[in-house]
């Protein structure tokens, strides 16, 4: 009898392979097949005839297997296997592929990614501005790395900086009374919070979670809500609270091309956009406004046909931009404020800071936290060994949803705090117990839903997510 491999799936364009696969096939994860393949493929599991057997060819063996050959697929951590270099396991991130030394990955091609830094511009300073109040903008969500940027920012370089929150309705109760510390502690800090009239946020999250069957729509609903300050403000910079995981996560999920993180540095790109920008009479832009516009105009208008062709589309934006035309409330101010900067160049430019750096080599968590309470009145977790994603209250439903749908092969999209977690590993100053505590008893990623889907559902939905082991 034979069977189609575990985590290989049949669809349009061919066999896919939901899983990160070895440095030698990294992202090659479909496989051409003819029409008589298929129709093979779509009769299995059944027994083989030869004649049949020789016209899978390659795929018998490798797609096409025996049911002794199946691969069984992990139902806890505890059936996972691990890498032998990190704590990545093939139960958080299904499908995962070891090369013969029993490395992920994310392990064999870690010198291939140590400067895929930041697909924004990382900058070293950010000089005063001449010509507004505030030298830099933030977006703030009283979690631990928005928190240490605004202290970096604020205490360590002395910048006047506004802090922007989005204040959504899953907010934690920590990152709440961070909030509130950080108030008293940063005289130098204006802050300003947003909250949608409820109408609009449940439409909003209500159609967001019948795309993705979950809510998460940080940091881009903050944008949307956000730019025309920020361009009302002539505020020169603006930076998210990104760890550097977050930025590297996005290559390992084919989110970004490696050009994307090499863009920013390069004159001749630069020089070749601001072509197009002369000959339409628009200023010229710098690195970091090109960005910021990119990434203002998808949510604005959708993706661009250059970027739906090139497969690097997510469908995570996807979704949050669809969910946002259920509210077109939203977009006349953003088009407006897009309209103006563009016209005049008065574009606040997007920019990275290497936590990595500018902590000193390492973004240690267990330095930083001593840093954030010491300075900042900052406020852990009830259970203070998270360290993924402190501010939101229902932070394990994202995990969940997302882990679930590649579970069961779904989404294409690996689940991001698994991919995190794994990268994560030994680059934090956190020790593997550490690493594999948070995984078991902090994040969501588990089939059976934590209690947090139950808060979600009765906002924005009523579907339920069953687990499954197909």
């Amino acid at each position: 009898m034979y069977h189609l491999q575990t985590r290989w799936k049949l669809e349009d364009g061919g066999l896919y392979y939901y899983g990160l696969r070895n440095k030698d096939r990294l992202f090659k994860n479909l496989v051409k097949i003819t029409r008589e393949q298929r129709g093979i493929i779509q009769r299995l599991p059944c027994d083989l005839t030869a004649p049949q057997k020789a016209a899978l060819g390659p795929l018998l063996g490798v797609q096409v297997v025996t049911e002794e050959d199946l691969r069984p697929l992990p139902t806890s951590l505890r059936e996972a296997r691990f890498c032998t270099s990190c704590c990545a396991n093939d139960f958080i991130l299904p499908g995962l592929e070891f090369d013969e030394a029993g490395r992920c990955p994310l392990c064999q091609t870690a010198e291939d990614t140590r400067d895929l830094v930041s697909i924004l511009p990382v900058v070293e300073d950010i000089p005063p501005s001449r010509s507004g109040r505030f030298d830099c903008a933030l977006f703030y969500t009283g979690g631990k790395d928005s928190t240490y940027l605004l202290y970096y920012l604020s205490k360590v370089k002395g910048l006047r900086v506004l802090a922007l929150t989005w204040e959504i309705p899953f907010l934690s109760d920590s990152a709440r009374q961070s909030m509130e510390n950080a108030r008293k502690a940063f005289d130098r800090v204006e802050f300003v919070s947003h909250r949608v009239n409820e109408a609009h946020l449940r439409r909003f999250y209500t159609r967001l979670y019948a795309l993705s069957e979950n809510t998460c729509a940080c940091p881009s609903l903050a944008y949307l809500l956000f730019y025309p300050t920020l361009v009302e403000q002539r505020v020169p910079y603006f930076l998210a609270g990104n760890e550097p995981v977050q930025m590297l996560g996005l290559y390992y999920n084919h989110m970004a091309p490696r050009l994307a993180y090499t863009f920013w540095q390069s004159r001749g790109l630069t020089a070749l956009f601001n072509l197009g920008r002369v000959l339409t009479l628009r200023p010229l832009l710098k690195q970091g406004q090109f960005q910021t516009l990119m990434t203002m105009k998808q949510l604005a208008y959708g993706d661009n046909w250059v970027k739906r062709r090139s497969g690097y589309d997510s469908e995570l934006v996807s979704n949050i931009v669809e969910a946002i035309r259920a509210v077109p409330e939203f977009l006349p101010p953003l088009k407006r404020a897009i309209r103006r900067s563009d016209r005049c160049g008065q574009v606040p430019a997007f920019v990275h800071l290497d936590l990595d750096r500018i902590a000193g080599g390492t973004y240690d968590w267990n330095k930083v936290k001593d840093i954030l309470v010491a300075e900042c009145g900052w406020t852990p977790p009830r259970d203070d060994k998270k360290a993924l994603h402190t501010s939101c209250a229902i932070e394990r439903c994202k995990d969940h949803t997302q882990f679930i749908r590649f579970y069961q092969c779904r989404s294409k999209m690996l689940p991001f705090s698994a991919l995190e977690m794994a990268l994560a590993s030994g680059r934090t100053g956190r020790t593997r117990e550490e690493m594999l505590y948070e995984m078991e008893h902090l994040l969501g990623l588990s089939l059976a839903p934590p209690s947090e889907c139950a808060v979600m559902r009765a906002y924005a939905g009523p579907r339920e997510i069953e687990p499954s082991a197909q």
